[in-house]
């Protein structure tokens, strides 16, 4: 009986001695690394927000459908598609504003995408020899955005690996297999824009247009990606 009582406490220091060597039981050695990948492209497309309203010149009535005709006409003479231009949602039919106030009586809104801003350029140019005050760029994008968001997100963990590799070569290691990978938060930025007609439609809510009417900034794309490598 005595000897039970004084090996069992040997039994268990030793089993304690070898577990404070050894904490994580089998977990092989490890690094951890965040890679990030960015890209700045410029926007290839362009939506313009266009209402047009019935109004009065030299006392005559202009109305919706004879603008845009104009409109229409005009842009087919600027070679852009038709197909470009629609009709906004809930604008979809004829909204009647105020018909008490003289020159306001309908308006109807239209979506139009464009290409760069050298047609928008030209676009607003007609905007403006029709008369049509009421236009503004309403937002950008990038018809191929998807394929840059992967494209990012490849620079990314590619970004992990070489990190990994340079910071265990330091020590004379060796990256391992890769035993995590997890995507941080993606990141899209379209970036402030401006467009106006006649110096005064403007985005962004800032105080001053830039020199030129029309100045496009780049599309940022970000993508961060966490990974944990095995050290070989």
């Amino acid at each position: 009986m005595k000897m039970k009582i004084i090996l069992l406490p040997a039994v268990l220091l030793f089993a304690a001695a070898i577990s404070a060597q050894n904490p994580a039981g089998d977990e092989k050695p490890y690094i951890e690394v965040n890679g990030s990948g960015e890209l700045e492209v410029i926007p290839d497309e362009i939506f313009v927000s266009i209402t047009i309203r019935e109004r009065s010149a030299n006392k005559k009535t202009i109305s919706v459908e004879e603008q845009e005709q104009n409109l229409k006409n005009a842009l087919k003479n600027l070679k852009v598609d038709l197909k470009n231009l629609s009709v906004s949602g809930a604008n979809s039919d004829f909204v009647r504003v105020d018909w008490r106030k003289k020159g306001v009586i309908t308006q109807k809104q239209y979506s139009l995408k464009l290409g760069n801003a050298t047609i928008l350029g030209q676009v607003f140019a007609e905007l403006d020899k029709l008369e049509i005050t009421d236009a503004f760029v309403s937002h950008v994008q990038h018809s191929k955005i998807d394929s840059l968001r992967k494209l990012v997100k490849i620079m990314a963990i590619k970004a992990a690996k070489n990190k990994a590799d340079y910071l265990l070569a330091a020590i004379g290691e060796k990256t391992g297999k890769a035993l995590i990978v997890r995507e941080n938060d993606a990141a899209y930025y379209p970036q402030p824009m401006w467009a106006n007609v006649r110096g005064t439609d403007k985005l962004d809510g800032n105080s001053e247009p830039p020199a030129d009417p029309i100045d496009f900034k780049k599309i940022k794309v970000e993508s961060s990606i966490y990974v944990k490598f095995g050290i070989q």
